[in-house]
């Protein structure tokens, strides 16, 4: 008796262990992956279902999926994307260094769209690990900025709008870039953090410096690469025709202009003397995303004139 009880047992776990597999290979075959890419940390993402709730992190990245027409998918955003005006209506979450993870699940989005320049690898992991994909968008150059932009057409379904604004971008760049022609308008230092906060430029390898070639002149510190650090010293050393700031004004003591006019050390300076400094629109200039033509035509009026 105890034999059969045992036979019996094996078999009803045997028949169990078969019906799970069953189930298991229909369930994947109820769900066949209807996309896959490669987001800009080189992770190969594969998506069973159309990516209908999103929570972008980025500022650069919101401005993007709403240029592709792809803002009706955003259920939340990072507290520093502030464009366009509709963007303003989403729930905001903390982002950056300090994240606040509760506040995005609680979205419950399918995906968040984040970048390193701004989140930490964990931070992706940790989303992942509560049944959030991440997808990163990571763009340091121009180049870069259309790769972001193709990523965030596959990822929403709209890949034609996504090249439609490439295209507008590459023609706007270019219609500058000839405009340019011809002129060489000297060097150039863009003051990516103001004097206060402990001066960063931008270096060789960024869109800035992409842009400053592009009007015909010459990064002070086009010699580094990526974003770096550098000493009042170093930016006398240089002597730029120009100076960029990219500070805002919240209506109290100095503006950026004055400020960088006003120091001390810095009155020698060709940019000083001849009171060649700009104040870049900060958001504009400092996201790589559509409105870096702005930037770059802003950048050219001043330099040139109309």
């Amino acid at each position: 008796m105890k034999k059969t009880s045992r036979i019996l047992s094996l078999a009803l776990a045997l028949l169990l262990a078969l019906t799970l597999t069953a189930a298991t290979a229909l369930a994947a075959q109820a769900e066949p992956t209807i996309l896959t890419l490669t987001d800009m940390l080189g992770r190969e993402l594969s998506f069973t279902k159309p990516v209908e709730r999103i929570v972008v992190l980025q500022p650069a990245d919101a401005e993007i999926l709403y240029a592709i027409g792809a803002g009706d998918l955003l259920v939340g955003r990072g507290e520093y994307a502030n464009y366009p005006a509709q963007v303003l209506e989403l729930p905001s979450v903390q982002s950056g260094f300090e994240t606040n993870f509760e506040q995005i699940v609680a979205l419950e989005p399918d995906v968040v769209v984040m970048t390193m320049m701004s989140q930490r690898e964990e931070d992706s992991k940790k989303l992942e690990d509560a049944g959030i994909t991440t997808v990163i968008s990571n763009a340091q150059s121009i180049q870069g900025v259309y790769e972001a932009i193709a990523l965030m057409g596959k990822l929403t379904g709209k890949t034609e709008e996504a090249a439609a604004l490439v295209d507008s971008m590459r023609a706007s760049f270019d219609e500058i870039r000839q405009k340019a022609q011809g002129k060489t308008g000297g060097s150039i230092y863009f003051e990516v953090s103001p004097l206060a906060y402990g001066l960063w430029t931008a270096g060789t390898a960024t869109f800035m410096d992409e842009i400053a070639g592009m009007l015909g002149l010459t990064n002070a510190f086009h010699d580094l690469e990526g974003w770096q650090s550098v000493s009042e010293e170093q930016v006398i050393s240089r002597d730029p025709d120009y100076i960029v700031t990219t500070a805002m004004y919240f209506g109290e003591g100095l503006k950026p202009v004055e400020e960088v006019l006003a120091r001390p050390n810095w009155s020698g300076l060709k940019a000083v003397k001849n009171q060649n400094v700009f104040n870049s629109d900060s958001d504009e200039i400092t996201r790589p995303g559509p409105r870096l033509v702005d930037a770059a035509q802003a950048l050219y009026e001043f330099v040139y004139g109309k």
